[in-house]
């Protein structure tokens, strides 16, 4: 009696041991909303060379599962432009990451910093709602330099970096105000003055899969740390 009890214990905790080894592990997979304009939606580049791509890509290289990013972008797009588009195609899901890269048309066009300020703050808090109030999970990422390209020759390059400059210490501001993440790619964008061949677009303005690969690189250092899980002792 006391064997046939041995080895009916010693197949169930076999069996179970088995079933705990092939049984697929549960993967969390995480979601991505990126909000912005040219520089998001990546203008004058391939699909797979768009800044929020390429981030999915190494973040997933590193192990951790996120499903094809949301880009919610235009080229051209103005702080007002991306509210109205937003308020005539509401989003209701929640994103576990989201992105915000806007202001650059703001400023091309002349609008007054003071009249950025009060639309970028509307799209911060509703990007903070759709990473479900956890500001935490939502990075604002400074706006490019332009002044440093060649389709800025004969401007006034000085002016533009100053009204850059401008609008990024606004942003950056209201970003802390709100107890977001910051990614500060300005300083990178400047550097392609230097070289530019091969980080920038055909069209002289736009920033190359190269140049976006590098602001991947950096901003999935900030997202790992955001969503991947602490280390076991």
């Amino acid at each position: 009696m006391y064997k046939l009890f041995l080895i009916c214990f010693l197949f169930l905790t076999l069996q179970i041991k088995a079933n705990s080894m092939t049984t697929p592990n549960d993967t969390t997979v995480f979601t991505y909303l990126a909000l912005g304009d040219s520089y998001t939606i990546g203008e004058g580049v391939g699909e797979n060379d768009r800044f929020p791509v390429q981030t999915v890509k190494i973040l997933k290289n590193s192990g951790i599962e996120v499903a094809d990013p949301k880009i919610v972008a235009k080229t051209g797009w103005t702080t007002i432009e991306l509210n109205d588009a937003l308020n005539a195609n509401p989003i209701n899901e929640t994103y576990d990451i989201v992105t915000l890269l806007i202001g650059v048309n703001d400023q091309y066009r002349g609008f007054p910093v003071d009249s950025y300020k009060p639309w970028f703050t509307q799209l911060l808090e509703r990007a903070i709602g759709y990473a479900g109030g956890k500001a935490s999970h939502v990075v604002v990422i400074s706006i490019p330099d332009w002044g440093v390209t060649p389709y800025a020759e004969g401007r006034d390059r000085d002016d533009i970096a100053g009204q850059i400059d401008q609008y990024n210490e606004a942003n950056k501001a209201i970003a802390k105000k709100h107890k977001v993440k910051y990614l500060d790619i300005t300083p990178d964008t400047r550097d392609v003055m230097q070289d530019p061949k091969g980080l920038i677009t055909s069209d002289g303005l736009h920033y190359s899969g190269q140049e976006m690969g590098m602001w991947a690189a950096r901003l999935s250092i900030i997202l790992k740390a955001m969503v991947a899980p602490p280390p076991a002792y």
